[in-house]
């Protein structure tokens, strides 16, 4: 099949595991609007990412003893997204959190090197994240808590998509172009299952999990839009799915126990 003759949903799973993940996907060369159009199949990106790590976990965990399958673990989620995503948090923990006008912090968003914000957010955020999965001893936990954290972290990237772009002509516009509702409604059919599919089993953290995972995303781009006088930028997407996925695995890890 060529790439003319690639069918279009096709191409857009295509343009999705390329933007999200280092997973190997052919290349492919759409209009800017696609890019809206492929999140769709984010969550679902989410969900293939999410099934490799619960794998990587459990074979580390048959080699090696807590904690190494953890940060193992980690480190292959940090490989599997080629550190897009924690480059956003970073970022964004530079530019944000010092007291400095809007216009300056697009200044520091566009710096490519890393501050002292920057550092200690990354560095935190990571033993945060592998506390938390380090934290995760039953098998239903694990599953959930993997599978769970990258399918609503791409979830995620719908509220900070739909606002305001503080960069004209950055990704927030390319996403506008094409994020209609009717992809929006296409991509939480995931999302629904798997927490549909994790209620039945009788895992009521689960429901716990997404409710935190949305507080957060929704607290984390209205913060971020304030702080960048009115908009966001690609910075945040990262940020937005850091944040997420870590009160995801922070309720798997103990603040839902009271559900178990």
């Amino acid at each position: 099949m060529t790439k003319s003759q690639r069918p279009v949903w096709l191409a857009e799973l295509w343009l999705a595991m390329g933007f999200l993940s280092t997973l190997p996907a052919p290349s492919v060369v759409m209009p800017p609007a696609a890019l809206g159009r492929a999140a769709r199949w984010f969550p679902g990106v989410g969900l293939l990412i999410g099934g490799i790590l619960w794998g990587s976990h459990f074979v580390l965990g048959q080699i090696w003893p807590a904690p190494i399958p953890s940060l193992g673990t980690v480190a292959i989620w940090a490989l599997l997204t080629g550190f897009l995503h924690l480059d956003g948090l970073a970022d964004c923990c530079d530019g944000l959190l010092p007291p400095v006008r809007p216009e300056k912090r697009m200044e520091i968003l566009r710096d490519p090197r890393l501050g002292s914000f920057g550092v200690a957010g990354l560095v935190l955020h990571l033993l945060l994240k592998g506390a938390a999965l380090a934290a995760l001893t039953s098998p239903l936990a694990q599953i959930s808590g993997l599978i769970l954290a990258p399918v609503l972290g791409r979830t995620a990237l719908l509220i900070p998509a739909r606002q305001p772009t503080a960069r004209p002509g950055g990704m927030g516009d390319a996403f506008a172009l094409g994020l209609t509702p009717v992809v929006m409604a296409q991509a939480v059919i995931v999302p629904l299952l798997c927490l549909g599919g994790l209620l039945w089993l009788g895992d009521g953290r689960a429901l716990l999990a997404a409710v935190a995972a949305g507080a957060v995303t929704v607290a984390a781009t209205v913060w971020a839009k304030r702080q960048l006088g009115g908009g966001v930028t690609g910075d945040v997407f990262g940020l937005v799915i850091e944040l997420s996925e870590l009160a995801v695995l922070l309720v798997y890890a103990g603040g839902g126990a009271w559900l178990r």
